[in-house]
């Protein structure tokens, strides 16, 4: 599962797909552009293999900012996962059918608040409002 998440407006965008290499990051920039595409969109890409930048295509209205090693915490979509692993804890499921029905209603019943407030990362707000309320 590939996830984009706004710490400005709680939006998201999800993406399901099997399997995590650089052709796979780069239909995921694909998609994700194409999800409200008239808005620029800052996709923060940690050091994973697959992020790998080089001979892919990133869309026009999309910028990668690569956090630096070892800091999940300036990572949204990091801050998400985390939240959605805490709930899974101790949870029994009969097959992988109902882990991902699971998990699928989890992603999607997510209301844009929480997501704010999971997500809501000082060094973001902080340089977005210095940008875009002055």
């Amino acid at each position: 599962m590939y996830g984009s998440y706004s710490p400005i407006n709680g939006d998201s965008f999800v993406w399901e797909i099997n399997g995590v290499d650089t052709c796979i990051f780069e239909s995921y920039l694909k998609h994700s552009s194409q999800y409200k595409s008239t808005e620029y969109k800052i996709v923060v890409i940690d050091n994973a293999g697959f992020h790998s930048t080089k001979n892919i295509k990133v869309p026009e209205n999309i910028f990668l900012l690569r956090i630096p090693p070892y800091s999940p915490e300036l990572n949204p979509c990091e801050q998400v996962w985390q939240y959605i692993k805490n709930r899974y804890k101790n949870q029994r499921f009969e097959n992988m059918k109902l882990l991902k029905e699971w998990l699928h209603k989890t992603v999607k019943s997510m209301p844009e608040k929480l997501i704010k407030s999971i997500t809501g990362n000082h060094h973001y707000l902080d340089n977005f409002n210095a940008v875009f309320n002055n």
